[in-house]
């Protein structure tokens, strides 16, 4: 799954989520709109109400690319 089909994913949802990372806090369709093609083709998993971690070339959790928050 790539991090555009995670955040599609999570924008369509009615969920108040926040993605929280060193750059600030973003709702998944502020991320679609201005992440790069590139950065949106990176492959991710979406670990419900912890993070959004990228997958590595060997198939494995690399770094942590957003935290989940519930927006206030």
């Amino acid at each position: 799954m790539t991090l555009k089909e995670v955040l599609t994913g999570l924008a369509d949802t009615n969920q108040k989520l926040l993605l929280s990372c060193t750059e600030g806090s973003f709702t998944p369709a502020s991320l679609l709109n201005s992440l790069s093609e590139i950065k949106l083709k990176t492959q991710a998993h979406y670990q419900p109400g912890l993070y959004i971690a990228e997958i590595n070339e060997a198939g494995y959790l690399g770094a942590v690319l957003f935290e989940v928050k519930r927006e206030n």
